[in-house]
């Protein structure tokens, strides 16, 4: 059947000698991968940048739910990130934010609401000139309530460690071990109740700000079991260290 959707891409990965495989997450019909075939040759190449991460594109693909592969169409720009892939520190960012979401959009899982949030994030982001250092972490902040396990906000000034296995912040250290400590935690409250218009009053050190980022990927991949290692941690740490 031929269907009309928006999808943002992900990534994508080499099909063939001149084709390639390309992974979005679509607002109709969640996570998808399609099968483009001579993107890779001299004639289509320039649309290649097309289907780099953070690309939002409109779509007409012939959609089959039990196929692995969908087949597109015909497609056109519905944003072009400009800043993000002419911005070496917003590169790293949107590859980094492709991982992630590449590991926790589950197949054909379609949430409206999601989408919209990953769509209105990326245009944020891409028209964010400074104080963007923090994005990442506020995206993954914010990302967390549409995966079911976004955090209660800190009640209490007391409440001063994040209790990572039942999301939320408590006086004291909890018994089964798997909490933020009183710095991080303090400052991952901060996030939870920001927007993204605030997060540049948030003021870090790279090693604050890798500490907490390593605490959120952590609190991930206990709500998340199987998240994979991402590949682009390490760089995106040295470039905002």
């Amino acid at each position: 059947m031929l269907e009309k959707t928006r999808g943002i891409i992900l990534h994508q990965i080499k099909y063939t000698d001149s084709g390639i495989i390309a992974h979005l997450y679509t607002r109709k019909f969640g996570r998808q991968s399609l099968l483009i075939k001579g993107m890779r040759n001299k004639k289509a190449g320039k649309h290649n940048i097309l289907f780099q991460p953070m690309f939002i594109l409109d779509l007409e693909l012939y959609y089959k739910p039990s196929r692995e592969l969908q087949t597109l169409k015909e497609f056109s720009v519905s944003f072009t990130p400009y800043d993000i892939h002419s911005n070496i520190k917003k590169s790293c960012v949107a590859i980094f934010i492709g991982e992630v979401l590449t590991s926790v959009l589950k197949e054909e899982s379609p949430h409206e609401e999601m989408f919209d949030y990953i769509e209105e994030s990326i245009i944020y982001f891409d028209n964010c000139k400074e104080n963007f250092a923090n994005f990442h972490i506020a995206f993954l902040a914010g990302l967390s309530s549409f995966l079911g396990f976004e955090p209660g906000c800190r009640m209490n000034i007391n409440d001063s460690f994040f209790d990572m296995i039942n999301g939320k912040f408590v006086p004291i250290p909890p018994v089964h071990g798997k909490y933020a400590t009183g710095e991080v935690s303090k400052i991952l409250a901060d996030f939870f109740a920001a927007s993204y218009d605030t997060i540049g009053n948030i003021t870090l050190t790279g090693r604050q700000r890798n500490e907490v980022l390593d605490t959120l990927l952590k609190y991930y991949s206990l709500h998340l079991p199987g998240l994979r290692k991402m590949n682009s941690l390490e760089v995106l740490k040295e470039v905002f260290s």
